[in-house]
């Protein structure tokens, strides 16, 4: 015999559930009517077993949490199992590459900025995450003067910087 939703529960989930569907369904990597009919045949199950749930909203968003969670762990046709996928915690290496390119044209740089403003910047930008009070210290100046020398010191990076990449003209046009 197949299980039935009772027409209330239909009348009060239907449009909820199919919108839940359709906005789960891109990130789950399904259909959005297959999402929906998987949740109607988990309340026609659960309705079957237990009656009708008592907060039938509150039942819809567990189970669609549930469903969701049971789909990560399903391998898909044509792509990665659960032990191939890519860690979502792991960074792209061509994003680590692009970024260490980054920091190394800015270290690079600031070894060419004038006066204090190189040894400055390098204290500021120092792995060891130096306070002001020893920033000044090392440098031999008073930390009151560290901010407005820091914004000096940065105003002339950025120009140096953007001298060095050109800016496209607003047509699209490198200069």
């Amino acid at each position: 015999m197949t299980p039935r939703v009772p027409p209330r529960l239909v009348a009060t989930l239907g449009p909820l559930l199919m919108a839940a569907a359709a906005a789960e369904a891109l990130a789950a990597d399904t259909e959005p009517d297959d999402l929906a009919q998987t949740l109607w045949l988990r309340l026609a199950e659960d309705t079957r077993a237990a009656g009708p749930p008592p907060d039938p909203v509150r039942w819809l968003r567990d189970a669609l949490r549930a469903e969701l969670r049971r789909g990560e762990a399903a391998p898909r046709p044509g792509g990665p199992g659960p032990a191939e996928a890519a860690d979502p915690l792991q960074p792209d290496p061509a994003e680590l590459a692009l970024t260490a390119e980054r920091h190394r044209a800015v270290r690079a740089a600031v070894h060419r900025l004038p006066g204090r403003c190189a040894r400055l910047m390098t204290a500021f930008l120092s792995p060891r995450d130096l306070t002001y009070r020893e920033i000044a210290g090392e440098l031999g100046i008073s930390q009151g003067s560290l901010g407005p020398e820091r914004s000096r010191c940065l105003g002339c990076l950025r120009r140096m910087l953007a001298a060095e990449v050109a800016a496209p003209d607003p047509w699209g046009k490198e200069r």
